[in-house]
């Protein structure tokens, strides 16, 4: 599949779309949902254009994976938290709703996740949690 460079993340790595971030180095941005499963729901994405994971270069991969490491530990600290469930949805078929590869951690158990993009979440709750996993950082 073609990347598409006006997706919202791609946009939102070009500082076009606003976002509540809590991470952001040259390679990386970590943000919270605007539609979270559970509070403190954060996506985790590479600055680099890959529409799936499968399309990302073995080195983008690498270091994205390490920044989501850092920020499930920051969270778990910041939200007192006993664990983070991590997803990553590569392509429609599997769920995917951005066609930018993005790493999902949601704080909570699996039995307690809600589904995805169903409600809008509270924007000022969330900056609050962004607040705090920023500060854990």
């Amino acid at each position: 599949m073609l990347y598409d460079d006006q997706n919202i993340f791609a946009r939102i790595i070009r500082n076009e779309l606003p976002a509540i971030k809590v991470y952001e180095d040259d390679q990386v941005v970590a943000f919270m949902d605007i539609m979270p499963q559970a509070e403190g729901h954060t996506l985790v994405i590479p600055k680099t254009p890959a529409v799936t994971l499968l399309d990302l270069a073995p080195e983008a991969a690498a270091y994205t994976i390490q920044i989501v490491q850092k920020i499930a530990q920051a969270m778990e600290k910041a939200l007192d938290i006993k664990g983070v469930v991590l997803m990553q949805l590569s392509g429609a078929a599997a769920g995917q709703t951005v066609p930018h590869v993005h790493f999902h951690l949601i704080p909570t158990s699996v039995h307690e996740l809600g589904k995805h993009a169903l409600h809008m979440g509270d924007q000022e709750k969330i900056k609050v949690l962004a607040e705090k996993i920023k500060a854990a950082l």
